[in-house]
């Protein structure tokens, strides 16, 4: 991750407008655990997936019926 990020950031010191354009996200096995650690790489998005893999599910139908009369 962090070559990723000096590699985005040397193209970027040519243009303040592009650093701004180019977004890293981390993603795939980030846990609670090692967020601080990817957070320091200096990526601008991290997505971790173990704030939803035990989350119960919850099904909800937007099903209507018109009234008549």
């Amino acid at each position: 991750m962090r070559q990723a990020v000096e590699i985005r950031d040397a193209a970027a010191s040519k243009s303040e407008q592009r650093k701004a354009t180019i977004l890293l996200e981390a993603s795939g096995g980030i846990t609670l655990d090692n967020l601080a650690a990817c957070a320091a790489s200096g990526v601008d998005r991290i997505s971790i997936g173990a704030l939803t893999h035990s989350a119960p599910a919850l099904d909800l139908s937007w099903s209507w019926h018109e009234r008549r009369g």
